[in-house]
């Protein structure tokens, strides 16, 4: 069976107060049968599209989006970032195919534990796995979100050498 593998990187302007990062993913396989059970001798061929898993991440630094959604992209995961949790939340509320979030813990208005217990409160999120990145890793501040449910608190910046930790969550 030969395959081919294709990613489609999209980076536009949502709004003048969003930035939203599109990782697209698709798999085509192809195979053929020569088996002589096909009675008129043609080959049969196959395509197969396997959804990736889909992160939604969580930044208000648009240069941070696009290099966690490249990183994240490597790895074969399709990502959706908003700069905000309210946005995170509409998309959430909105979408049933989201298998992470990814949140930066620091932000105006509304930070990474607001989101996570937002989350929690949820019927249709508390199930959604919720993992929580700051430039500054505080002892008292990485407690009190596990505590409240994140799977991991992980320093920025997102590389190849955290992003395992993330995926093992998905």
């Amino acid at each position: 069976m030969a395959s081919s593998y294709a990613i489609y990187t999209e980076v536009c302007r949502a709004s003048s107060s969003s930035t939203r990062t599109n990782m697209l993913y698709r798999r085509f396989a192809m195979s053929a049968s020569n088996d002589g059970n096909d009675p008129k001798g043609k080959s049969a061929e196959t395509a197969i599209n396997i959804a990736p898993p889909r992160v939604l991440l969580v930044d208000d630094s648009p240069s941070d989006c696009v290099t966690t959604s490249i990183n994240l992209g490597r790895h074969d995961v399709l990502v959706s970032a908003v700069e905000g949790p309210r946005q995170a939340l509409e998309i959430l509320n909105s979408e049933d195919v989201v298998n992470l979030v990814l949140t930066v813990d620091c932000m105006p208005h509304m930070n990474g534990y607001d989101l996570l217990m937002e989350m929690k409160k949820s019927p249709k999120l508390n199930h959604l796995p919720v993992v929580i990145t700051s430039e500054d890793i505080i002892p008292d501040r990485v407690k009190k979100c596990m505590d409240g449910g994140a799977k991991d608190y992980i320093q920025k910046p997102i590389n190849s050498s955290n992003i395992a930790s993330i995926l093992s969550y998905i």
